[in-house]
């Protein structure tokens, strides 16, 4: 019995330990400011058109040698792009199973590379060329959007 006790006492610390070793280091500060972040589901209008989750972040006083990145975000890691109208409003856009062809893959990260909340989320950027990882508490949900099949008719 003791021996069984022991098997499971080394096992678990073997576990947290391994999970505390393989887990990125976060930082505490950001050389940027974050303005209310949000999330907004999706999902087209048409069979197999696909669902997923935008994450919006609006970005200021980015400094030069700042580099945006990705994010990490319920698993899945993906680019952050902006529009060419608004430089500092970054989306991640993640996909979901929802909608998609019979064939479709998600792409969730094997080992959760952050510990995080369903309303958190890294960003993954890059200052003065080290790497850097920044925790989003609290991202808000929006009312999910619903694309039409088609654009409403014009009288």
């Amino acid at each position: 019995m003791q021996n069984i006790i022991k098997g499971l006492i080394v096992s678990v610390l073997s576990i947290l330990f391994f999970q505390c070793f393989s887990a990125q280091k976060l930082s505490k500060t950001a050389s940027f400011e974050i303005q209310n972040p949000y999330y907004q589901h999706w999902i087209a209008g048409v069979k197999n058109g696909g669902s997923g989750i935008n994450v919006f972040i609006s970005l200021s006083k980015i400094e030069n040698s700042t580099t945006i990145d990705s994010l990490y975000f319920r698993g899945q890691t993906v680019k952050l792009n902006t529009k060419p109208n608004n430089p500092n409003l970054f989306i991640g856009r993640i996909l979901t199973k929802a909608n998609q062809n019979e064939d479709f893959q998600l792409n969730i990260d094997a080992n959760s590379l952050f510990d995080v909340k369903e309303n958190e989320a890294v960003i993954i950027y890059t200052e003065n060329d080290i790497k850097k990882y920044y925790k989003i508490e609290h991202i808000k949900e929006k009312q999910a959007e619903f694309f039409p099949s088609a654009p409403p008719k014009q009288n």
